[in-house]
């Protein structure tokens, strides 16, 4: 489908931008104007000029805010009497939840069972009564769909509608305002309204600006339609990005990024995890896993001296998996280190291992002397180590120490 083709069906290019500029005016004064923040770290990592977008430091924790408002608001008030109903994995939730309550309005949302406890909290915190439904967000789709039927509430989708694909849209505009030459735009993909928003924002003020997707590997929802021409389920969704956990895009979303989307890259799970140690590492911010998607792709980008523009979707994280995502990160990027030898069961050996190590500048953290763990308990001893690293080659220079000392090293991580 070409840009043509689109405006056949729905509006120009040229009106979808002036609606998103109405929905600038909507939100202004409930969202925050997140201002960019220059990245060295991620700018030598990908050798680009690397810019984030925090939009994890927005009121709610997400960009999500930016739609709900502006679908809300402009809903008649023959509509509003009645309530609305939302189904989210959380950000979307807090949007929908903080909205109907500043304009006095009745919100029920259903969330599926994996979203995190502090997204639940926080929709309730909003005033919002929450159902909790399902194993991932389409299921909780349905009940919430269910819900509008039998109550008479107005459901508001989080992605595959117009008015909050253009309140989304208003992130494109005060990127293009602040950056007037950026490059390319990345922009994490769950259901695609946020992608299909930007990409008509910013395109309807300069067409040669890249906005390129980001979607985790086990969650390619837009990518598996757009290679398959049409909408199209995933049978299986695996990643720990539960933000982006869609199985299938919004049909008004889809030909929105048929038409204005120039590519879409994948990301693994280890890559984001190192994404969300490194940005807490390297600028001290917190965000979800789906937030740091656009990060973990900065390395893939096959251009060099560009203005990238990274979007932090959002930042609603419990504190329980930012310690486990921490950890995977710093195994990733060869930061921690854990391994095991058999020591003959004799005094010294333990120092000798001590001194190895010392003597790298290897940080013991964790250490585990265990008789009965040995293949020969009567004659060696299994002692499991783990120490802080300096990175990969680091690793590779204490393996080679101990080995050459004549120990049989196995990694256990």
């Amino acid at each position: 489908m070409t840009a043509k083709d689109f405006e056949s069906k729905h509006v120009s290019l040229e009106e979808a931008g002036n609606d998103i500029k109405v929905a600038a005016e909507n939100v202004e004064g409930i969202v925050n104007k997140t201002e960019l923040i220059y990245s060295d770290f991620f700018s030598s990592e990908c050798r680009n000029n690397v810019y984030l977008k925090p939009e994890n430091l927005q009121f709610t924790g997400s960009f999500k805010i930016r739609g709900a408002y502006n679908k809300i608001v402009r809903l008649p008030e023959s509509i509003r009497k009645n309530g609305i109903v939302a189904s989210s994995a959380g950000n979307h939730a807090q949007g929908v939840a903080y909205s109907a309550k500043r304009l006095g309005i009745s919100s029920k949302i259903v969330m599926p069972s994996v979203t995190p406890l502090i997204k639940v909290e926080a929709t309730k915190a909003h005033g919002s009564e929450v159902v909790i439904h399902g194993d991932i967000y389409d299921d909780a789709y349905q009940k919430a769909m269910d819900i509008a039927k039998t109550e008479g509430r107005e459901f508001v989708h989080p992605f595959n509608d117009y008015d909050v694909i253009c309140g989304q849209g208003t992130i494109g505009l005060e990127i293009v305002e602040e950056l007037k030459d950026v490059d390319e735009i990345l922009v994490p993909i769950g259901g695609g309204g946020l992608i299909a928003g930007i990409a008509m924002a910013v395109k309807s003020v300069n067409p040669n600006i890249r906005v390129i997707g980001v979607e985790p590997e086990g969650a390619m929802t837009m990518k598996n339609s757009l290679n398959n021409d049409k909408v199209c389920d995933l049978s299986l969704i695996r990643t720990s990005a539960e933000g982006v956990a869609v199985k299938r895009p919004g049909d008004l979303s889809f030909q929105i990024a048929k038409c204005f989307v120039d590519g879409i890259v994948t990301v693994s799970e280890k890559e984001i995890m190192e994404a969300l140690l490194m940005l807490i590492d390297k600028h001290k911010l917190i965000a979800e896993t789906a937030g740091v998607l656009t990060l973990a792709a900065l390395k893939k980008l096959t251009v060099t001296n560009k203005k990238i523009v990274s979007v932090i979707s959002g930042g609603n994280i419990d504190v329980v998996t930012i310690s486990s995502m921490i950890n995977k990160g710093l195994i990733s990027r060869g930061r921690i280190f854990c391994f095991s030898v058999d020591l003959p069961d004799v005094p010294g050996q333990l120092l000798h291992i001590s001194k190895i190590l010392s003597d790298l500048k290897a940080n013991v953290i964790k250490l585990d002397h265990n008789q009965f763990k040995a293949m020969d308990r009567y004659e060696n001893v299994q002692l499991e180590v783990t120490v802080e690293t300096n990175g990969h080659l680091h690793i590779d220079e204490i393996i080679e120490a101990l080995l050459k000392d004549g120990f049989k090293v196995n990694r256990v991580y």
